[in-house]
């Protein structure tokens, strides 16, 4: 594969999403100024790098004349494909940091050709690192150089973009694992139907990387885990192919979906799935709640879990993260709040969430919309919400110690996990930068307990900015963890999960998936370190 044409878009190699759609210098001067005032420093900006030949190592190993068609060995691809996308890939790549590049990136154009890939990567001893869109943020989609290989390559499936077959009887399409969110979206939208995922990686993510991360989509409640939206998935592994029967449930035994389903590539690469459709919404509204105290705004969030109204929208935002991306002025937490049908008005929801919210104190200050843009705390938040990633990178180049972390668990336990999170993040940064400022929100919610969302920034040090932020995701990892909570509820385990991933999961149910492993992938190929040791 040729490398692409300069005149044409491309995604950034070291940072998120498109290159032409990074924050302008203006908007990075003025988020310099806005630190400025938040921290009392002037902050550094790192100049984005240069990419020279030189960064990359010399490729160790050439793929075989048949794969040539499908593989790009250009300087740009292969410093794009050598990280995901979290705070310290970023970082890394920022500081021209590309020594752990994969030596080819493949575009497998088939399923024969992934067969084919596999079949001599593992002839080869060469280690295969599925990267759906790249999107990862925990370390998933990068070779750190576990099980001793001494090459590697970037499986990348974005050229199996097909929509192959719409069940419309059904509700069901049969669709190719490398097509990204939009493309999905588009080729289903003649049908009058939807996928209805939408995680926040949606541009950048693919079908197969949602079911292999277990990725949860933007809707707060019901059918928004990927989990339970797949119908059944064929999948190639180097022991063989094999497609699991598509049915809308199954009692005989585990389930095999659910093999994979979590897998992040390595047992196998998901190469097609069967997925569960739904009607295209029509009827949409949305309101913005404040609460005074963040208390109540919980409060009202677990009554309307347990109401059975199922609310597309519910996001609890604090006080700071409110003030901050939303510009609520009154120190009041902001409850994101929407609901949409394909089938009736959701009038009547509204207006009965609502009234629970007012139950609980909360204060609505504008009529609910029915769709379209909106000027107000929800607007401002929703476009902060998508400009997100592009903001984070310009933090980074700026010195800024910017992350996430996201976990879940039942209400009973989320006052104590909170205190704890909170705190534990609060003196982690003041140790480790001195300086910072943590947030939370809710981004799901189920009836016995809310999925949560910590952010933490704090001003680095040019040069430590990997090591501080590894300081501070253990001693935040550690209370999530020690409180009860899930070390992760949509991120994936990757590499940066592992060690708390290990403690969470039963010892016999990761021997369990070690077992299935070695069945399936006897040459330890397939995305090594991740979930299990390599042997």
């Amino acid at each position: 594969m040729a490398p692409t044409p300069p005149s044409r878009r491309r995604r950034s190699w070291w940072g998120w999403g498109w290159e032409d759609q990074a924050l302008t210098e203006d908007e990075i001067a003025e988020l310099a100024a806005f630190l400025n005032r938040r921290f009392g420093v002037e902050p550094d900006l790192r100049p984005k790098p240069a990419l020279r030949n030189s960064m990359l190592p010399v490729p160790r190993i050439a793929p075989p004349d048949p794969l040539r068609p499908i593989a790009d060995v250009s300087v740009h691809e292969r410093a794009r494909h050598t990280y995901g996308r979290a705070f310290r890939d970023v970082a890394r790549a920022l500081a021209g940091d590309l020594g752990g590049a994969p030596d080819a990136v493949v575009y497998p154009a088939s399923i024969a050709d992934v067969a084919r890939v596999l079949e001599w990567c593992d002839r080869a001893r060469v280690a295969v690192v599925a990267y759906g869109g790249g999107s990862s943020v925990v370390g998933g989609v990068e070779y750190r150089g576990e099980g001793g290989f001494d090459a590697w390559v970037s499986l990348d499936l974005t050229r199996l973009d097909r929509v192959v077959e719409i069940d419309t009887t059904s509700r069901a399409a049969l669709v190719e694992g490398g097509i990204m969110g939009p493309t999905l979206e588009g080729r289903l939208r003649p049908s009058g139907l939807t996928f209805r995922h939408f995680p926040q990686s949606f541009e950048f993510s693919t079908l197969g990387g949602w079911i292999a991360t277990r990725s949860g989509g933007h809707y707060a409640t019901a059918l928004t885990h990927v989990d339970d939206l797949v119908e059944g998935v064929t999948v190639v592994t180097p022991a063989g192919e094999l497609r699991t029967l598509r049915v809308p449930g199954s009692g005989a035994g585990p389930s095999p979906d659910r093999l994979f389903l979590g897998s992040e590539g390595a047992l196998g690469i998901i190469t097609e799935a069967w997925i569960r459709l739904q009607a295209r919404p029509v009827f949409k509204t949305a309101a913005g709640v404040h609460f005074a105290r963040w208390e109540d705004g919980v409060a009202a969030c677990r009554a309307l879990a347990q109401s059975g109204l199922q609310p597309a929208n519910c996001r609890l935002i604090d006080a700071v993260e409110a003030v901050t991306f939303a510009g609520v002025r009154d120190g009041a937490s902001l409850l994101v709040l929407g609901f949409e049908s394909a089938d009736q008005p959701v009038d009547a929801a509204m207006e009965r969430a609502l009234e629970l919210c007012r139950d609980h104190g909360g204060v609505v200050p504008q009529a609910p919309s029915t769709g379209g843009e909106r000027d107000d705390a929800v607007g401002r938040w929703r476009s902060s919400f998508f400009r997100a990633p592009y903001l984070r990178d310009a933090l980074i180049r700026l010195g800024v110690i910017v992350e996430t972390f996201e976990t879940a668990c039942t209400w009973q336990a989320f006052d104590e996990l909170h205190a704890q999170v909170t705190d534990a993040a609060a003196r982690a940064l003041q140790e480790v930068c001195g300086i910072g400022w943590v947030t939370c929100r809710f981004t799901h919610l189920y009836p016995d307990g809310p999925a949560s969302y910590f952010s933490v920034f704090g001003m680095g040090r040019r040069g430590s900015e990997v090591a501080m932020w590894d300081e501070i995701k253990a001693a935040v990892s550690e209370a999530v963890l020690s409180a009860g909570g899930t070390i992760t509820h949509h991120h994936a385990v990757g590499r940066d999960h592992r060690p708390w991933y290990d403690r969470q999961v039963p010892e016999l149910v990761r021997s369990g998936i070690a077992a299935a492993k070695a069945v399936l992938d006897p040459g330890g190929i397939l995305n090594p370190g991740v979930l299990v040791d390599p042997r």
